[in-house]
């Protein structure tokens, strides 16, 4: 592999000539920038970004995790980061975490293996304990979507347990009384966050919840559907759902028309996260806003802000941001919107 001493011997330079060349110096007259970039294009020489990082102070990199490639959430997620990398002039290195602890752990320290400075994580199945263990030794680790006490300043949340109150209240003014919950089976927090905020809202209507009307699966199409089935089977008795994304909404939704039972007419039908395909499916999804696009965004700058003190072009400062989220050692704390369409 050519290097950069082997340019410079080549165009009769110092390997310093051919750093100032590379990092577009002014230093570097007009005649000998040409002849290098001339080696540099016959040669078929592609400067090594992570090598340039260590002594271009204005080349960063975020490292990004998310669980799975296929689901939108992540998709938006990432083009939320794509935006502050864009205006950062920052390079991004995207890696799958998986469902284990062990495989997103992995994806983490492979990222820091390459010479990753920030790292925005949106991690489902690490522990607390090891994800703190990696944010103490790593000043650009950011969670998104996950708040851990320890290492608040690193997190950048929702608040899941009013997305569950807002869906569940919501439900209940249009006349609802027996709303069965789908949950999500990962062992995180958010799930159990958002049936306590459902729960809630029965208890601020004094309206009882039936606590056998919740079907866990995967939190995906797929998942919905089967837990939709599972509460058809077991005879539970309910005229509307609360799910915990809009894909097992889409899943419930489906599996309800199969068995004959019209949405919203029958059965209201609530998803969470107001995905793209929420205003595109039939009936349209009444949802819960996440704002994850502008979430990763924040976050984004905060691990940015925490390596080397950038400041995004729009409004971002060490005190706050332009949209009212307070940033560097306080809460990034969003909350939900409902979204009302067709299925409820």
């Amino acid at each position: 592999m050519l290097t950069i001493r082997d340019i410079a011997t080549l165009a009769g330079v110092s390997r310093s000539t051919v750093s100032r060349v590379l990092n577009n110096s002014t230093s570097v007259n007009e005649e000998t920038r040409l002849l290098v970039k001339k080696v540099m294009e016959e040669q078929g020489y592609r400067p090594n970004v992570h090598a340039q990082s260590l002594t271009n102070k204005g080349a960063k990199t975020i490292g990004v995790v998310i669980p799975e490639m296929l689901d939108p959430f992540f998709a938006t997620m990432s083009a939320g980061i794509e935006k502050i990398c864009q205006q950062s002039k920052t390079h991004i290195l995207l890696a799958v975490g998986g469902k284990t602890a062990e495989t997103e752990l992995a994806a983490i320290h492979n990222l820091v293996r390459q010479q990753c400075d920030a790292v925005v994580v949106h991690a489902k199945v690490a522990s607390d304990e090891q994800l703190v263990s990696i944010a103490e030794r790593l000043p650009g680790f950011v969670l998104v979507n996950r708040y851990i006490k320890k290492i608040a300043s690193r997190c950048v949340w929702l608040n899941n347990k009013e997305g569950g109150r807002l869906a569940a209240e919501y439900l209940l003014k249009q006349n609802k009384k027996a709303i069965a919950i789908v949950a999500s089976n990962f062992g995180i927090a958010d799930p159990q966050q958002r049936i306590a905020g459902v729960k809630q809202a029965h208890i601020e209507a004094s309206v009882p919840h039936n606590e056998s009307a919740i079907a866990i699966a995967h939190p995906n199409r797929e998942g919905g559907a089967l837990a939709a089935q599972k509460l058809l089977l077991t005879g539970q008795c309910f005229d509307a759902v609360v799910c915990y994304n809009d894909l097992m909404a889409i899943g419930v939704i489906q599996t309800l028309q199969e068995n004959g039972i019209k949405v919203p007419e029958q059965v209201s039908v609530m998803g969470f996260d107001d995905l793209p395909i929420a205003a595109y499916c039939t009936p349209r999804l009444t949802t819960i806003r996440y704002p994850i696009e502008q979430m990763a965004a924040q976050a984004a700058r905060l691990a940015l802000f925490k390596v080397q003190g950038f400041k995004a072009q729009e409004g971002f400062n060490k005190t706050g941001a332009s949209d009212g989220v307070q940033v560097g050692e306080s809460r990034q704390d969003y909350q939900p919107v409902l979204v009302v369409r067709e299925s409820g």
